[in-house]
Formats: structure tokens, C-alpha cells, sequence
């Protein structure tokens, strides 16, 4: 069964994980999640029915910049899905960056959870 509204969310903090997975499941969104771009990389190549992903940009071994420009090399084997950056840069260039490493959207920490859903139907 495909789930219509299935989020992965990328991120190596299990506090922003474990809030986001609670605010998503209230808003009627099913979310798996990964601790790292390369775990969150295969789960998105070996599923179809991750709808959208939540990226943190800032992660070690693996950034998410790295990760964006993995998806956007290769969108046949990622489903072409979209990825929103969700990350704490917050800085003046910070939303234009991640927009040009190949996200769709951008949403900073802390998260309003209004702004991460309308960005969701938006990009996915």
C-alpha cells in the first residue's frame, strides 16, 4: 500500500526527529526518518512511497548540501522526490543556498509547524 503523505525526515538529532514525527502524525502525515544522509539516502532509494523529505543541513560525515546534490545526480533511482531543508542556518543567504544546492523549500529551526505544512503541499 503507498501512503499518500509519507515523510522522511533526515536528521541527526532524535529530538528534532521525535518532535517533528509528533507534529507531522497530528497533521495526518505517516514519517520514517533517518539519523544520517547516508541511511536517509537508501531509504529514499529503496522506497516509493516517500512523498517529500525534511533535510537537516547541517549534519557530520555527510552534509545535506552533499546529499542534495547526491538526489539531484541521480533523480531516477531517489523517485525525483522533493526535499525541504529544515535546518537552524537562519542567516541572511542561508534559504537562497539551500534552495540552490536543489531543495524545493525551506523551512529554519525552531519549526512552525503552519510554515513546514504549507510547504509540504507546495513541493509535494
Amino acid at each position: 500500500m503507498i501512503l499518500k503523505k509519507s515523510v522522511l525526515i533526515i536528521d541527526d538529532d532524535t529530538r528534532n526527529i521525535f518532535a517533528l514525527r509528533l507534529a507531522l502524525k497530528a497533521r495526518g502525515y505517516v514519517a520514517v526518518s533517518a539519523l544520517s544522509a547516508t541511511e536517509g539516502l537508501h531509504m529514499l532509494a529503496d522506497r516509493d512511497d516517500i512523498r517529500v523529505v525534511l533535510m537537516d543541513m547541517m549534519m557530520p560525515e555527510m552534509d545535506g548540501y552533499e546529499a542534495l546534490r547526491m538526489i539531484a545526480s541521480n533523480p531516477a533511482l531517489y523517485n525525483d522526490t522533493p526535499v525541504v531543508s529544515v535546518t537552524a542556518q537562519a542567516m541572511s543567504g542561508d534559504r537562497e543556498k539551500c534552495l540552490e544546492a536543489g531543495a524545493k523549500g525551506y523551512v529554519s529551526k525552531p519549526v512552525d509547524i503552519d510554515k513546514l505544512i504549507a510547504v509540504i503541499e507546495k513541493v509535494s
